[in-house]
Parts: structure tokens; C-alpha cells; sequence
């Protein structure tokens, strides 16, 4: 991989990361009168996302330098 492509590959992962990453605002939650019916966590599908957004990054900036082969 060029030294480009691995620039451009860090510039658009900070771009996506720097909305979550932004200064954090102290909100109260308001009280819950019972629990969520769905369950899960939210860190499982971040983690998925993030791993979505590499990989994206990584096909979109393969440079596709390959030679054909053809008989």
C-alpha cells in the first residue's frame, strides 16, 4: 500500500470519528420507569461500524492495480 493511500486512509477514519469523539456535554437522563423490552448493547454495533468503515476504506482505496489475466 502507498504512503498516499495510508494518508488518505487515516483522513477519512479521523473525519468519520471526529463527531464521537467531540467534547463531551453533561446531560441529566431522565428517569426510567422500566427497562427496554429490546436489551443489547450499543458498544457491539459500534464496534461492528467501525469495522464496517475500515473495511470500506480499505477496498475503496485498493487501487485495483491488478494485471488481467487473459489467454
Amino acid at each position: 500500500m502507498k504512503f498516499r493511500n495510508l494518508a488518505a486512509a487515516a483522513a477519512a477514519v479521523s473525519m468519520a470519528t471526529a463527531p464521537a469523539v467531540a467534547a463531551p456535554v453533561s446531560r441529566d437522563a431522565a428517569p426510567a420507569e422500566a427497562d427496554s423490552e429490546l436489551g443489547g448493547s450499543g458498544v457491539i454495533l459500534g464496534i461492528l461500524a467501525a469495522a464496517l468503515v475500515i473495511a470500506g476504506i480499505i477496498i475503496a482505496v485498493d487501487g485495483g492495480d491488478d494485471d488481467p489475466i487473459s489467454a
